[in-house]
């Protein structure tokens, strides 16, 4: 009986001594809960629709010669000609870029003998839409034998871009309310921005027809795309 006297009576004090260095450290006597307030992360989308304004063309062209100082002096008579019709179409020498010039042998069935030479040379043009049609016209009659393009483009594409990105933001806010809202938080300040993407036009055209003829270019359409990543505090 008395050895059982004993045991409780070590037990209450054990369970004493506990209860004190609870009190006196309470870290140990029971888990920590995390401070730091929680976020929200979205992602959100806009989209312009434009139709271009702008339009850039390739006009080259080829020529041959029994050697590679007539196929090269041929072929610059001809370049030029092709800038000067261009010029005289309106296209200011800023929007002429010679993009590329170059020079190789054509030889025998059996490719053992040079037969002669051929020479190309292309310019990239730049011009408002409306002129497109007889950019190629003046190109073509002025000897231009190989025609690439139409690319199209906005001028003011900088200015659609930012009310995607304004779009963009937007959606990002409603989503995150909406999960605020689900959840039982409160939507506070944006603390992070990302922005994603960047101009990306789809473009459509008709195809250009390889002869002196009026040639129609369809403006068609222009998607311009914008999207951020943005993280918000909640409450």
């Amino acid at each position: 009986m008395n050895r059982l006297r004993t045991i409780l009576l070590l037990a209450v004090v054990l369970l004493v001594a506990a209860a004190i260095a609870g009190v006196a450290q309470p870290h140990l006597g029971r888990s920590a809960t995390p401070s730091t307030g929680s976020t929200i992360t979205v992602t959100g989308n806009g989209a312009v629709d434009a139709t271009p304004d702008r339009a850039s063309f390739d006009f080259g062209v080829t020529t041959n010669g029994p050697t590679a100082a007539a196929a090269l002096s041929r072929n610059a008579s001809e370049a030029r000609a092709i800038i000067a019709a261009l010029k005289k179409a309106g296209i200011g020498s800023s929007d002429i870029q010679t993009t590329q010039v170059s020079l190789w042998p054509q030889t025998s069935s059996n490719g053992t003998r040079i037969t002669g030479y051929q020479a190309s040379n292309s310019v990239h043009v730049t011009a408002g839409l409306g002129k497109s049609g007889s950019l190629v016209d003046a190109a073509v009659r002025a000897g231009a034998n190989n025609v690439g393009g139409p690319s199209l483009d906005t001028a003011d594409k900088s200015a659609l871009y930012n009310q995607a990105l304004k779009q963009a933001l937007g959606e990002a806010k409603r989503k995150a309310q909406a999960i605020a809202n689900a959840t039982g938080l409160t939507l506070g300040a944006a603390l992070k921005v990302r922005e994603g993407g960047a101009p990306t036009p789809i473009v459509y055209g008709e195809a250009l027809a390889a002869r002196a003829t009026t040639v129609p270019i369809a403006a068609g359409t222009q998607k311009i795309d914008a999207s951020v990543t943005v993280t918000y505090s909640t409450g």
